[in-house]
């Protein structure tokens, strides 16, 4: 029995550490900066020690999410680069230069979901899909203007629609967000209707003030990456915000 239990044991720790080694140890600022800039969204571990409070979670979290790459620091340096001052777990993002915190130490409950749900709530992208999840990330964000494609999953140009549009993104960093919408899921019906538009409607694209509380559609017609950014830029100098939107909400609420 007491054979059984070291091994186990063993067999516990083995696969802890094969968990940690696969994650890269950024040991400088310059280390760091090129690890952020590598994908659009990336996870950092900072831990003062290996085993400190949250850190099997945060590796158990990341090895459940293996579309964020992820990494591990201690170096205080780096720490000070990002205002880091206690063990901290942070989603960086490109896509609104945002940099998201969870302090270990300061949640009632700390275990692998909670910090799994941090990181699907942060996980916001060039082009964010939109779903129960990703919206709490999408509402917390600084930047409150949306420009949302809204286009049904399995039509011929879905994939294509959601490149082009995506493609646009970078150039509007800090500006908007732009977030995707399948049409055909009908949790997403509330938002389509947020916008007077049906499934058969699609697909379409508009805009979405979040401040203000307030939603436009691009006209009808081909989705071009010309049409589109024409749009994002007539609403940047004003123009559009002269135009009558799409319809005012009763109440002010999240998609």
């Amino acid at each position: 029995m007491l054979l059984l239990l070291v091994i186990s044991l063993l067999v516990t720790c083995s696969r802890a550490e094969d968990k940690e080694s696969a994650l890269p140890r950024l040991t400088d600022i310059s280390a760091a900066e090129t690890f952020i800039d590598s994908a659009e969204v990336v996870i950092i571990g900072f831990f003062e020690a290996d085993g400190g409070l949250g850190y099997e979670e945060f590796l158990a979290a990341v090895e459940e999410v293996k579309s964020l790459p992820a990494a591990l620091c201690n170096e205080k340096e780096v720490w000070a680069k990002y205002s880091i001052d206690s063990d901290t777990i942070s989603v960086f993002r490109k896509a609104d230069l945002h940099q998201e915190n969870l302090n270990p130490a300061k949640l009632d409950k700390l275990d692998k979901d909670g910090i799994v749900r941090f990181f699907l709530i942060n996980d916001i992208r060039y082009i964010t899909e939109y779903n129960q999840v990703s919206a709490v990330g999408l509402f917390q964000s600084k930047v409150n203007v949306h420009i949302v494609l809204f286009a049904n999953r399995g039509s011929d140009n879905y994939s294509e629609l959601k490149e082009r549009v995506g493609a646009l993104a970078p150039h509007y960093v800090g500006k908007m967000l732009f977030v995707l919408i399948n049409g055909k899921d009908k949790a997403n019906a509330r938002a389509l209707g947020y916008f007077k538009l049906k499934s058969a409607d699609l697909p379409r694209v508009g805009l979405y003030d979040a401040e203000a509380d307030k939603t436009w559609l691009m006209e009808s017609g081909e989705i071009s990456t010309e049409r589109v950014q024409k749009f994002c830029d007539f609403f940047l100098s004003g123009e559009l915000q002269k135009e009558k939107e799409t319809g005012e909400p009763e109440v002010k609420s999240e998609l």
